[in-house]
C-alpha cells in the first residue's frame, strides 16, 4: 500500500470541524446503531468525532498517522484506559493492538485521502469480525472538486454507484449508501470552483451549523437526497 509522507497534518478543516456539533452529531446518527463493543476508527484526527462515542464502548482503537494530531488526540482520549491511541499508518498498526476482530470500523472525512483506497478497504474487512460494520462517511460528486479540496490532500471525490463497486470489490455487503448535505453543495462549489478560496472560512461553518444543518437534516428525514455534498455508507463484512 503507498504510504504518504504525513507525519504532520495542518488540519484546518479539522479545527472547522471542531465549530460544528451538529454536523458530527448528524453524521454519527446514522451510525449510532452499529458503534459498539469494540470499534476502530481510522484517521481519528484531533477526536472531534471520536469524543463524542468513545465513552460508550468496551474497547477502542483511535489510528492517527499524523503526529501533531495525534498528540492532541492522545491528551483528549489519555483519561479512558479503555481507548487506545496509535501513531501510525492503519497497516503499521501493533499487531497486539488489532488481533482481536472489531464489531465496527469508522472513517469519517478520510478515504478520500488515501491514494490506494482499495487496499486500504481491503485491509479493514480483514479486520472487522463476522457481520461486523464500516462506518464510511465521504465527500461525494468529483466535479465539486475545487481548491479547498487541494488545500486538505482529497485525492478525489466520490460518486455513488462507484463507491458501491469499490465496497462490494473489497467484499462487503451494503446496507446504506446515500448522499448527504443537499443543501452543503452550492456554499462548497462557490468557495472551491469560483471564488477559488484557500482557505475555511470558520465563521461561515459556523453559521452553516446553526442555521443550514437544521434545515437539512430535517428534509433529508423525509426525503432522500439525489445529491449530496458527501456520501454515508454503512457494510458489513459477511457473515
Amino acid at each position: 500500500m503507498h504510504k504518504p509522507d504525513i507525519r504532520h497534518y495542518e488540519g484546518q478543516d479539522l479545527e472547522a470541524l471542531s465549530d460544528m456539533p451538529r454536523y458530527t452529531g448528524w453524521i454519527l446518527e446514522h451510525f449510532a446503531r452499529h458503534i459498539h463493543g469494540r470499534v476502530v476508527e481510522i484517521g481519528a484526527g484531533i477526536g472531534n468525532v471520536s469524543v463524542r462515542y468513545v465513552e460508550q464502548l468496551d474497547e477502542a482503537l483511535l489510528v492517527e498517522p499524523a503526529a501533531n494530531l495525534h498528540e492532541r488526540l492522545k491528551e483528549r482520549v489519555a483519561h479512558l484506559p479503555h481507548v487506545h491511541t496509535a501513531n501510525a499508518l492503519l497497516e503499521d498498526v501493533d499487531p497486539a493492538l488489532v488481533r482481536e476482530p472489531f464489531d465496527a470500523a469508522l472513517l469519517v472525512n478520510v478515504l478520500e485521502h488515501v491514494e490506494d483506497d482499495a487496499a486500504l478497504l481491503r485491509h479493514i474487512h480483514g479486520l472487522l469480525k463476522p457481520g461486523g460494520a464500516l462506518l464510511l462517511f465521504v465527500p461525494a460528486l468529483p466535479w465539486l472538486y475545487g481548491t479547498l479540496d487541494r488545500r486538505i490532500h482529497h485525492v478525489r471525490r466520490y460518486l455513488k454507484p462507484e463507491l458501491a463497486d469499490l465496497l462490494r470489490a473489497a467484499g462487503f455487503q451494503i446496507g446504506t449508501l446515500r448522499y448527504f448535505d443537499l443543501l452543503g453543495i452550492a456554499p462548497w462549489l462557490v468557495a472551491g470552483r469560483v471564488v477559488k478560496t484557500q482557505e475555511f472560512n470558520q465563521s461561515g461553518a459556523q453559521w452553516y451549523d446553526r442555521l443550514g444543518v437544521p434545515v437539512t437534516r430535517w428534509l433529508e428525514e423525509r426525503v432522500e437526497p439525489l445529491l449530496g455534498k458527501s456520501l454515508i455508507a454503512i457494510a458489513y463484512r459477511p457473515q
